[in-house]
């Protein structure tokens, strides 16, 4: 089974754009909610991305929301630890399918990490 592996200078997690995440609410506390709806900037992209490094500016310091985890996962999605890695896999080939396309660069590169 493959592991789940960010890979550097995606970003797709950084597109916010709420009307593409209607399930926001499900997930998300009434603070968070509300944090996350004021970090959507020009374009739907996270005001915190670097678009130019395409490099979170507050890496270190990012919300609970912003951090795939297992724990995390767990708590927002109720996902167990052995389906973490499947279902990280999955989001994250999902945005950036939509973000860049299936056959683009980042998408081969996600591939590559991932196995």
């Amino acid at each position: 089974m493959a592991n789940w592996k960010c890979i550097k200078n995606c970003g797709a997690c950084c597109q916010l754009n709420p009307d593409e995440r209607p399930d926001l609410e499900e997930y998300l506390t009434p603070a968070q909610l509300s944090q996350y709806l004021s970090m959507v900037g020009e374009e739907g992209w996270c005001i915190n991305f670097d678009r130019q490094t395409r490099l979170c500016t507050i890496y270190d310091q990012r919300p609970e929301f912003c951090r795939v985890q297992p724990d995390i996962f767990a708590k927002m999605y109720q996902i167990e630890s052995g389906e973490f890695d499947q279902f990280a896999i999955d989001c994250c080939h999902e945005h950036i399918e939509d973000l860049y396309g299936e056959n683009s660069l980042e998408m081969n590169r996600y591939r590559q990490q991932v196995g």
